[in-house]
């Protein structure tokens, strides 16, 4: 069943904003309505869509009394009925609550776990799938901070990647990512276990979090590359500690000013990311989403190399076809994972 009162609800919020939006008006509440309008035009798009073919659906329906335009409904009916069946289907999902964050640009974290330099490299084999699949959908894919080891692997990466539904897409990869294969430092042809740790947050605004100056402690210092070379001779590095969580952020960028405003960029989101979590803790009472309780401890895929093999065990998916998903061709797996939360959060409703 179709909610009408909610879609004229939502077809009246939208025309309101589209004439505030005609008038114009201070940039920041531009903004604001922009993205509310942004998030309502696909609705609505649907929404009219449905409405037209509930109309010509009706007026086909009237037909039949007609005895010289019966035949003409009874063969068209049928293909209507059809199309409104799959419209209904669209306007379901698209009247599912939505997480308000899935506009926004992310922020990507990865490092290393269990399985020491092989651990580092699997995950920087991981930074450059996120990049090559940022690109295929393009994304901007900015890198905050990069910490590499000697040998190629990776320490610590921090980035930021702008573009539409941005964290709509990449907020099912936050977890524990596990590889299996030969390593490249392993002479004896063994194959080793190791992982890496993914964690995706919604980039936060000012108006999502205050941070008071009194509870950050501000360090500079020189920033460092692989195995510990300075690459700067200045005190330009930035290390931001927030008192109250003990949260520490860093970003070594030449400028000092740019790196204040990165690191408050990260500390904001991850602040954001801890309220989100302690409200969907709240709101978790009964079940956990069947795509993962978007724990970072939760082991959310393997990657085996001999077999060529993805498995995601949140949702029983396997692909033989590693090489190509390591390249970048991740969508059939994000897509998977996007419909099958799409289908848990229809199966609550109707619940």
């Amino acid at each position: 069943m179709i909610p009408t009162d909610r879609l004229h609800q939502i077809t009246e919020r939208f025309e309101y904003l589209e004439a505030a939006m005609a008038e114009g008006g201070d940039a920041r509440d531009l903004a604001q309505l922009g993205r509310e309008y942004a998030e309502l035009r696909p609705v609505v798009a649907v929404a009219r869509d449905w409405q037209s073919l509930t109309e010509e659906i009706a007026a086909t329906e009237a037909m039949l009394a007609d005895p010289e335009m019966r035949a003409l409904a009874e063969d068209e009916l049928p293909r209507l009925r059809d199309r409104l069946e799959e419209m209904e289907e669209r306007l379901r999902l698209a009247l599912l609550p939505r997480d308000a964050a899935d506009a926004r640009p992310a922020i990507l974290e990865i490092r290393p776990g269990t399985g020491g330099e092989e651990a580092a490299l699997f995950a920087a084999d991981l930074m450059r799938m996120y990049q090559r699949f940022a690109e295929r959908q393009g994304w901007r894919f900015e890198v905050i901070e990069q910490q590499m080891s000697e040998l190629g692997g990776l320490r610590e990466l921090v980035a930021n990647i702008r573009g539409d539904g941005v964290f709509a897409r990449m907020k099912f990869e936050s977890g524990v990512h596990r590889v299996q294969r030969v390593p490249a430092t392993e002479s004896g042809g063994r194959i080793h276990t190791s992982a890496a740790t993914v964690a995706v947050l919604p980039e936060a605004e000012d108006v999502d979090v205050a941070i008071d100056a009194n509870d950050i402690r501000i360090d500079t210092m020189r920033a460092s590359g692989a195995g510990g070379q300075h690459v700067n001779t200045t005190d330009s590095a930035v290390r931001i500690t927030h008192l109250p969580t003990g949260l520490v952020v860093t970003s070594s960028e030449k400028s000092q000013h740019r790196n204040r405003e990165i690191a408050m960029q990260v500390l904001r989101a991850r602040l954001f990311d801890m309220e989100r979590s302690r409200a969907a803790t709240e709101r978790a009472d009964t079940r956990k989403a069947q795509v993962g309780s978007g724990d970072r401890s939760e082991r959310i895929r393997t990657y085996n190399f001999p077999q060529g093999r993805l498995t995601d065990h949140r949702i029983n998916l396997t692909l033989y076809r590693l090489d190509q998903v390591m390249q970048g061709d991740l969508a059939e797996v994000v897509d998977a994972l996007v419909s099958e939360d799409q289908a848990a959060r229809l199966a609550d409703l109707g619940a």
